[in-house]
């Protein structure tokens, strides 16, 4: 079944050129289904390549799924139009009344702060609360995956020597977790980061379950209170040309940066990018979806509170 977008989200043409099969509210207005409700709050930068990113991911799944966009109220993005913003995105005072049947919550380009400096930090802090009472599962990705866990756990953050940047392996540490439904037993994955999550103070914590770990990228996943939280510290969402575009732009700034590990054809930036792993994220928003979506939420959304 095709996702269900709001009207003139630039997101539809992108993907339809892709041949991906979106529906905009008015033709999905004409279905006689309940579709998964899911909200992504992005914090990302470049919001349009994230929504387009996210959505090309979520379209796998057999079900219609609604989106709604969500945005801190009162934060003024500097790469997206207010238009855009205006248009398709909500406000937490404009959903809190909701519930959910998934939640996705990006990266942010913050990691140089500690999270208490985070100028939306207690913005953020009411909606992880609000997601425990009002969402079946939330995924956390990147900088959301680390402020999750200090949130709700009280793991630390810490800076690295140099950027966490390209496309590393990642072990599964139990194949009967649905989460890994049809993964190989090394799969790739995007991270782009300054700042890691540590091993030894996950598996501290009694509630949460290390999941997936990478050798060189330490601390791939984490999952807690039985899937209802599950914490990504890379990108599986990233396109082709996202690292890329990234790389770029920092060697161009005259930044410290390496070329991404694992990402350009001969290892050189002027070749194109291999992808090598998009059927895994595909599969990981699709277990997503399904086992700890789909299957655990209740037909009628107010009875997850």
């Amino acid at each position: 079944m095709p996702l269900n977008l709001p009207d003139a989200l630039p997101a539809i043409d992108l993907l339809r050129e892709e041949n991906i099969f979106v529906i905009d509210e008015t033709r999905a207005s004409h279905q006689d289904i309940r579709p998964l409700k899911i909200v992504i709050l992005n914090l990302m930068p470049l919001k349009i390549a994230t929504e387009t990113d996210l959505l090309r991911l979520l379209s796998n799944s057999p079900i219609q799924i609604e989106i709604d966009f969500l945005q801190i109220e009162g934060h003024i993005s500097k790469n997206t139009s207010m238009d855009h913003l205006n248009a398709f995105y909500h406000t937490f005072s404009e959903i809190q009344g909701n519930t959910y049947d998934g939640m996705i919550i990006t990266g942010a380009p913050v990691e140089h702060l500690p999270f208490e400096e985070v100028d939306y930090w207690e913005d953020i802090c009411k909606i992880f609360a609000w997601a425990d009472h009002h969402v079946t599962s939330t995924m956390f990705i990147c900088w959301a995956a680390q402020a999750g866990l200090h949130y709700h756990f009280g793991i630390p953050k810490y800076p690295l020597e140099k950027k966490m940047f390209g496309v590393f392996d990642h072990h599964v540490s139990d194949y009967r977790l649905p989460i890994f439904r049809g993964f190989d037993d090394i799969f790739r994955a995007p991270h782009s980061r300054h700042t890691e999550i540590l091993a030894e103070d996950v598996l501290k914590v009694p509630e949460i379950e290390l999941i997936s770990y990478s050798d060189k990228a330490g601390v791939y996943m984490a999952m807690a209170n039985h899937g209802k939280q599950l914490f990504i510290t890379g990108h599986p969402e990233y396109s082709r040309e996202t690292l890329n575009r990234e790389y770029k732009r920092d060697f161009e700034k005259g930044l410290p940066i390496d070329l991404p590990d694992n990402y350009y054809l001969e290892n050189d930036p002027s070749k194109e990018p291999v992808l090598s792993w998009r059927s895994h994220a595909n599969l990981l928003f699709l277990n997503w979806l399904n086992y700890y979506v789909y299957q655990e939420t209740p037909y009628n959304l107010n009875d997850i509170k």
